[in-house]
């Protein structure tokens, strides 16, 4: 395995120390924003120097996000450097704006094109929106940064995307994962032959039935997980064992609907601190659901390893015309030292809402528990006590089994 760069293969020692310094530059940077500094409050950022020391400041939530755009537009006074010293700017739907820059890897997608094989002397037909959109100027850059030639095809016109493939040699595909197999179905109609070897995608599933179909075809499909907040989080490698945190980002598991960081093994929110000093978005709770993997990765990358996307954190539902959320059910945990884990589960009986309120402790009275689950659920509910670690390890804290087809 030849690394992007050093920093792929550090002893854990070394990438703990070298964060130790980089956080407080970071955070001395964000707290130049406005917003970051309304955000994170007085702090002093030469006291974050581990990550222990960062879970102790707030989480930053997409829904913050938006809000904060809304009343400060267009990046919520979230930006270190000025509006126009961004090259880009870019509108997700939400509508969400993100800046963008042209700097060598800014979005750190490149080290996922690394360890897919891709570099100089491939032609990459990036099939990413650049509408827009990020998609499409992250994997352009990303290209860029190993050296890599760039059909920006962007998405649709499938026919002149396959003549196009064919006539500028194309080796390797960047898009949506289900994309490419249009495209090479669409190349076996016409009776063209590409040669395709590379595959690297994201925005969406990357399910084992469509990566055997093009292992089938001789094709390596390889999946990252990015946001066009963050840029790169996590990236697979040819080992395909878990996804390996990029360099550029601090990942923490945390309790759904809290802060708190849990043990490895445990599903929980994924929370990304960005170390990219333009945008710093510090501690963000991007709302899906992953966890951390023990060990390091067979490939030689020396970086903890997540095991990708396990689905959304947030579950919030309405029972009984109330809304219930996960910060709910982490508060009725916190209410009680004996309680190990608590869930949700929404069902119906008689044309009516039932909840009933699982929780995980050694106790044997559900009395001791119901003026609790009123105050924080506010709703009553049927408690029923389950022994300690026997309810599933999914991240899931509230679950609804109601069908509304």
């Amino acid at each position: 395995m030849t690394p992007f760069d050093p920093l792929e293969i550090r002893s854990a020692d070394a990438r703990e120390a070298d964060l130790a310094k980089a956080l407080p530059r970071v955070l001395a940077a964000a707290l130049t924003a406005p917003g970051v500094a309304a955000h994170l409050g007085q702090i002093r950022p030469e006291q974050f120097t581990s990550r222990d020391a960062l879970a102790r400041l707030p989480v930053l939530r997409k829904s913050d996000l938006v809000a904060a755009q809304a009343a400060n537009p267009p990046f919520g006074a979230l930006n270190a450097l000025g509006l126009t010293d961004f090259e880009h700017v870019f509108q997700s739907p939400g509508p969400i704006y993100e800046p963008g820059r042209t700097s060598h890897d800014w979005w750190r997608l490149g080290r996922f094109l690394h360890a897919s094989g891709i570099g100089k002397g491939d032609i990459v037909q990036n099939c990413f929106s650049y509408h827009l959109v990020p998609a499409g100027m992250m994997f352009e850059n990303a290209a860029r940064a190993v050296g890599a030639t760039v059909l920006p095809a962007g998405t649709g016109q499938t026919e002149l995307q396959v003549s196009a493939a064919r006539d500028i040699g194309t080796t390797a595909y960047a898009g949506t994962p289900d994309y490419l197999k249009v495209i090479l179905e669409k190349a076996d109609e016409m009776g063209i032959a590409l040669g395709i070897t590379k595959a690297v995608v994201g925005g969406g599933a990357l399910f084992p039935s469509l990566r055997s179909f093009y292992a089938d075809r001789g094709i390596s499909c390889r999946q990252c997980y990015a946001t066009a907040d963050l840029g790169n989080v996590a990236y697979e490698s040819d080992a395909v064992d878990g996804m390996i945190v990029d360099e550029g980002v601090i990942v923490e598991i945390v309790r759904p609907g809290t802060g708190d960081p849990l043990p490895e093994g445990e599903v929980g929110e994924v929370v990304v601190t960005s170390l990219n000093a333009d945008y710093p978005l510090i501690r963000f709770a991007t709302g899906d659901l992953s966890a951390v993997l023990p060990g390091a990765s067979p490939c030689g990358r020396s970086n903890m390893r997540i095991k990708g996307w396990m689905g959304r954190a947030d579950q919030t539902t309405k029972i009984k015309g109330m809304f219930v959320r996960p910060e709910q059910v982490a508060a009725l945990v916190a209410h009680h030292d004996e309680i190990h884990r608590a869930r949700i589960i929404a069902t119906r009986s008689g044309e009516k809402d039932v909840m009933t309120v699982q929780i995980e402790t050694r106790a044997a009275n559900p009395a001791l528990y119901e003026e609790t689950v009123l105050s924080t659920l506010k709703l009553k509910g049927l408690v029923e006590l389950v022994p300690p670690g026997s309810l599933p390890n999914d991240g899931l804290v509230i679950e609804d089994l109601r069908r509304y087809d």
